[in-house]
């Protein structure tokens, strides 16, 4: 079995001129390569659950038979195992995988694969020796992907670690990104090809669980928490470039927060450097979606139900026409926010520091997490007793505060009591989205004042403060049931 270690990065037809022109490449002629692959798997996709991925390549005269287990590809890395054979298409000879148990699974379903799609592409190849025991290989791909009439097309650049550690290869890529824009791409040739074989849709992609174990180092579980976040991310971008939809603006901001929330649960082990270049830095980028967020919530969640409160109102309308032509203009802006090169650069950069921070043994896991959660859940406490005030500004403060507590219990759940947990986030929860709501008529409010130079008029006033009074009387009660309630780290 190999160990392949790469980074993909998306670029435009255009860059792949200027990149072979890179002084990297200087006095060295490109091997050229036609390749054709064709993916294999059951019916009812049982490779594609296993993320097992098989193909036949036609390199030249000779056929290859691959077979890789994917991974996900935080920052544009990909650590993926991969058993490579000479074989004859068609011919299911899997005897050179060395894993027993993937063998035996392969094994049992060769006479059920099928032909599922297609990747066919030009490949340019440079070796690249930038310092002594450092080799990588460098491939631009141009081509297509086929899945039955649906096609998408190829346009990236691969660099796979032949020689030397992992910050060898990220040097590369930020030399190259440095002059070049080149993008992080999260999604292998065999996930896109997939995804066009199921139909081509895009889905937001919502966080996913972060399996901790005691045995882990305290670092090494923040880069498993922080690359879920950058997954989740990148999983959003192509649906929020390309589309309207608002749920992609929305995972992608929950993304960041995350992200951010474990900067700050992990701090006190992080490098200082390392906090004050990175944490503003995606700050921006989630400042850049906040407005986006702000009016779809505003359009979808306060106005319809003001607007059935005054059908006669001109307010209403007059407010709807006003916030989706904000909206759009925010739109915009997050597109490019996200398609910029800014981005494109953080991505790699926090990567490639995150890899590099000094690992250490102490703290231990089972120690440092609950000493976490305890400083979380006390700053809650604090801020839960300025509530009974019910001033706004109040409220905001314990609602950020919640919400990091809440991350903070997801990212150290695997390490916690389920039972004792579910009960605990079921006093959380209820709190939270409370806060989220009255937080959504605050906004709203100064949003209908952005929107025009006269202040809100006295029947939208009336409304929003209303709808606040109505939900405060809720308040008492769920803060009272969250501060009553045991936490699930503490042992006794």
């Amino acid at each position: 079995m190999a160990l392949e270690t790469e980074i993909k990065l998306a670029l435009s037809p255009a860059t792949t001129k200027r990149l072979s022109a890179h002084p990297m490449f200087a006095d060295q002629l490109p091997q050229q390569l036609q390749l054709s692959n064709t993916y294999y798997d059951t019916p009812d996709w049982r490779l594609q659950k296993k993320r097992l991925a098989v193909r036949f390549r036609k390199k030249g005269d000779d056929w290859l038979l691959t077979i890789k287990r994917d991974a996900a590809s935080p920052g544009g890395l990909a650590r993926r195992s991969e058993w490579e054979a000479p074989a004859q298409p068609g011919q299911f000879d899997f005897s050179h995988v060395d894993s027993p148990k993937i063998r035996r699974f392969l094994e049992s379903l060769s006479s059920e694969l099928v032909p599922l799609f297609t990747t066919d592409f030009t490949r340019d190849l440079w070796l690249v020796t930038p310092s002594e025991n450092v080799r990588v290989e460098v491939a631009v791909d141009k081509g297509k992907i086929i899945a039955g009439k649906r096609q998408e097309s190829i346009c990236e650049v691969e660099l796979e670690l032949l020689e030397g550690e992992i910050g060898d290869l990220f040097q590369v890529a930020l030399t190259l990104q440095n002059s070049l824009p080149l993008h992080p791409q999260i999604s292998s040739k065999a996930e896109r090809g997939y995804r066009l074989a199921a139909g081509g849709g895009l889905s937001p992609v919502k966080a996913t669980a972060v399996v901790l174990e005691p045995s882990d180092t305290a670092l090494a579980a923040y880069r498993k928490t922080v690359f879920a976040c950058l997954t989740q991310l990148q999983g959003n971008e192509r649906g929020l470039r390309e589309t309207d939809a608002p749920e992609y603006v929305h995972q992608s901001r929950v993304a960041i927060r995350r992200l951010r929330s474990a900067i700050r649960v992990w701090r006190p082990l992080l490098p200082a450097e390392y906090v004050t270049d990175f944490d503003p830095r995606w700050r921006r980028i989630a400042a850049s979606l906040g407005d986006t967020r702000n009016w779809d919530v505003f359009i979808a969640e306060i106005l319809p139900p003001l607007a059935k409160a005054f059908p006669q109102h001109p307010g209403p309308l007059a407010l709807d026409q006003h916030a989706n032509e904000r909206l759009a203009v925010a739109r915009k802006a997050a597109k490019a926010s996200i398609t910029g090169r800014a981005y494109s650069h953080l991505l790699l950069e926090f990567t490639t520091a995150t890899l590099a921070l000094p690992e250490s043994p102490k703290p231990s896991l089972p120690k440092f997490a609950p000493s976490c959660l305890e400083k979380c859940a006390k700053k809650v406490v604090n801020l839960a007793r300025l509530t009974r005030d019910v001033a706004p500004e109040a409220r905001h403060d314990l609602r950020v505060a919640l919400k990091r507590l809440r991350y903070a219990l997801e990212f150290f759940a695997s390490l916690l009591p389920a039972q004792r947990l579910e009960r605990y986030l079921s006093r959380v929860t209820p709190l939270l989205d409370l806060l989220g709501r009255l937080n959504d008529l605050a906004v709203a409010e100064q949003l209908i004042v952005s929107t025009s130079d006269d202040p809100p008029s006295d029947l939208v006033r009336g409304w929003l403060a209303g709808r606040s009074d109505l939900m405060l009387g809720e308040l008492d009660d769920r803060l009272g049931g969250f501060l009553g309630h045991p936490t699930p780290w503490r042992t006794n």
